[in-house]
């Protein structure tokens, strides 16, 4: 009787180690099949915070991803603060800056307004973009590595299905969830604001000719560009507020795609010598041409920051559901149109530092 307990004791023992043997190999399998890319490497999760829904749709987890560069962290912070106190949905901000950022960040978080938001902070290393990115050394302090933060969405946030991705010069006000729901036809990858379609349409930006067709942004005289037979008067889309889906992004090695258009780049000089706009829309446009969906015009109601006038009526304000100030003029520097719009959802910074920032900015626009 004694050693047939033994046995039984023995076989229990081995199957438990079995068991926990089975479940180490799998973890590590895992862990080894989704390495974290070089420069995306998380550095703060927040998953505790207080759930504010209560039915089974809200408890869906929508992943907002934004870059927060030190210079424009104010944008940012006034931006989830919009979005977080216009939604009841269980939203995770996936916070991209760069290392010595993040302690003004995190401070920043801690505000009462913001201290129960859900976020996730990452730190972008801009050697991801060596070879790719060409940097003029005399303007060296001008390139800005988070801009391209956006071609990474698989690897900023590795287990969603869907993402949005928003500019910190934005405000929202409505509800980010309708903006997640936005349906993307099979084989899209993302939705963007079609320059065409939007309530802004054919605005000529000054020095840079028209910005809302792909002529404005692609040089077609290089045989790289005619080659693609993309035609130069196609629409072209807003990359600063989109919809993505990372199923499909992955499927069509949608990042490998960008850097090869920006390595491209670099040697052959690709882009339109008369851009105005963002470098990362050029390549944007390329691998996205005529694949792409839309979203609702109402969310992306931009060009906000091109002129210090207003281009908008108060009540067209008012009904917008997201607020673009892109162009030179942002609303921390308070010359923009709408500049207090912005300001009812900025969160004062607790250091200081940023005010010193949106002064330096009101005396160079006032010049």
């Amino acid at each position: 009787v004694n050693i047939s307990i033994l046995i039984v004791a023995v076989i229990i023992f081995l199957l438990v180690i079995h068991h926990n043997f089975l479940s180490l190999s799998d973890f590590l399998r895992r862990e080894l099949s989704d390495p974290s890319p070089l420069g995306l490497q998380p550095i703060d999760f927040i998953p505790a915070a207080p759930q504010r829904m209560t039915d089974e749709e809200n408890d869906k987890e929508i992943s907002v991803v934004i870059a927060a560069s030190d210079e424009r962290l104010g944008g940012a912070i006034a931006a989830m603060n919009s979005i977080y106190q216009h939604t009841r949905s269980n939203v995770v901000f996936h916070i991209v800056t760069l290392n010595d950022t993040v302690d003004h960040l995190r401070m920043w978080l801690k505000s009462t307004p913001l201290k129960n938001m859900r976020y996730r902070i990452l730190d972008f290393d801009p050697r991801v973009l060596e070879g790719k990115v060409q940097v003029d050394p005399q303007k060296a302090d001008t390139f800005k590595p988070l801009t391209f933060a956006r071609f990474y969405l698989p690897s900023l946030v590795p287990h969603a299905e869907k993402v949005i991705y928003v500019d910190d010069d934005v405000i929202v006000q409505d509800d980010i969830v309708e903006l997640y729901n936005t349906p993307l036809k099979p084989g899209h990858a993302a939705a963007f604001s079609d320059d065409c379609d939007s309530t802004s349409s054919k605005v000529a930006v000054r020095g840079a000719g028209n910005q809302y067709n792909y002529i404005g942004f692609l040089d077609y005289k290089k045989e790289t560009i005619r080659k693609l037979a993309m035609k130069a008067n196609t629409c072209s889309f807003n990359p600063g507020v989109f919809v993505a889906n990372l199923t499909e992004w992955k499927l069509q090695n949608i990042t490998k795609q960008l850097e090869k258009w920006m390595a491209l780049n670099v040697v052959e000089e690709l882009y339109s010598k008369t851009l105005a706009g963002s470098i990362t829309t050029p390549p944007l446009l390329i691998v996205f041409y005529k694949q792409h969906s839309s979203i609702d015009p109402m969310w992306n109601v931009r060009h906000l920051g091109s002129s210090a006038g207003k281009r908008y009526s108060p009540q067209f304000v008012k009904a917008a559901k997201l607020l673009h100030w892109n162009g030179h003029f942002k609303p921390w520097g308070r010359t923009a149109s709408y500049a207090e719009v912005w300001e009812k959802w900025y969160v004062p910074d607790p250091t200081g530092k940023f005010n010193l920032i949106r002064r330096h900015s009101e005396a160079y626009e006032a010049k």
